[in-house]
């Protein structure tokens, strides 16, 4: 189990990324931390994994005090953080029998380690072929498999699936919801979907602290009878922000369609089930 407890991060330039956040994360269940880019969704997960001290505050990692003891995490952590870089024409095989020699996995095994990883994320077939010429979903999945060496009981993975294509995604989120049942997951994105697909518990960070933090499917049925939808005409959007918390706004077969929060059901509008969507622009603003 993750502890965290009052954990603050201030910068020299005056930013404060974290800002008394406490959380916990149990194993065996994906957790999610959504928020909009500069949220400070990357400075808590830098700061977990001990790439930096926090001001104040404390991080328990079964039970082990790990600003006391960084060692600790970083031998049980698997970490895919947003930008991913690897050697130039060096092949999947080769880099990956590299980065495992680097975490300590005996010779004796480590054919095979690779071999199963590589396999796992489905590179098998690729093996040869340098990592740098791999598709942003296949330099993902690589990333994966590195995050898999050794073992880990704790696996971190920022923005996993920022800028691929939808079957991409698809692919990646399948790959990280077959991820062991006995481990810490934690799945940091700004992409909603991410997290309805994969997580049974999550909290939204807004400006370095917890906005929200629970279940989604909890946040959604908070919402029943709340959300609202209606096509408009572009002119009548004024009106309509006026009146209600807009949520969100896009076209549908070149039509403006709108999703309002309100109590009460506004004129013209139909009741539709509230969505993951619905919550985090609930919490975070509008992305109209």
């Amino acid at each position: 189990m993750l502890k965290i407890t009052g954990l603050n991060k201030t910068y020299g330039n005056g930013v404060k990324a974290i800002d008394s956040i406490d959380l916990c994360v149990k194993p065996g269940k994906m957790f999610g931390l959504l928020g909009p880019n500069g949220a400070g969704k990357s400075s808590l997960i830098r700061t977990i994994a001990t790439l930096q001290k926090p001001d104040t505050g404390s991080i328990y990692f079964n039970d082990v005090d790990i600003l006391a003891d960084p060692a600790y995490m970083r031998q049980h952590l698997g970490y895919l953080p947003q930008e991913f870089s690897v050697y130039p024409d060096v092949s999947a095989w080769d880099l990956l029998t590299h980065f495992a020699t680097l975490k300590g996995v005996p010779a004796s095994k480590r054919r095979e380690t690779v071999t199963n990883l590589l396999g796992l994320v489905h590179l098998f077939d690729q093996r040869d072929k340098a990592v740098s010429t791999y598709s942003g979903g296949m330099a993902r999945r690589f990333g994966i498999a590195q995050a898999l060496l050794g073992d880990p009981k704790i696996i971190i993975v920022d923005e996993p699936t920022a800028g691929l294509d939808l079957d991409e995604r698809h692919r990646f989120n399948s790959l990280l919801a077959n991820i062991g049942k006995e481990v810490v997951v934690i799945l940091s994105t700004h992409l909603v979907e991410d997290i309805g697909d994969l997580c049974s518990e999550m909290a939204v960070i807004r400006n370095g602290a917890v906005a929200l933090h629970g279940e989604p499917h909890k946040f959604t049925a908070d919402l029943q009878g709340k959300i609202w939808r209606k096509e408009i005409d572009e002119k009548q959007l004024e009106q309509v922000i006026a009146g209600n918390e807009l949520l969100v706004s896009r076209y549908a077969s070149g039509k403006l369609v709108v999703d309002v929060y309100n109590n009460q059901e506004p004129e013209g509008f139909d009741s539709i089930s509230p969505e993951l969507q619905h919550v985090y622009f609930h919490i975070v603003g509008s992305e109209g």
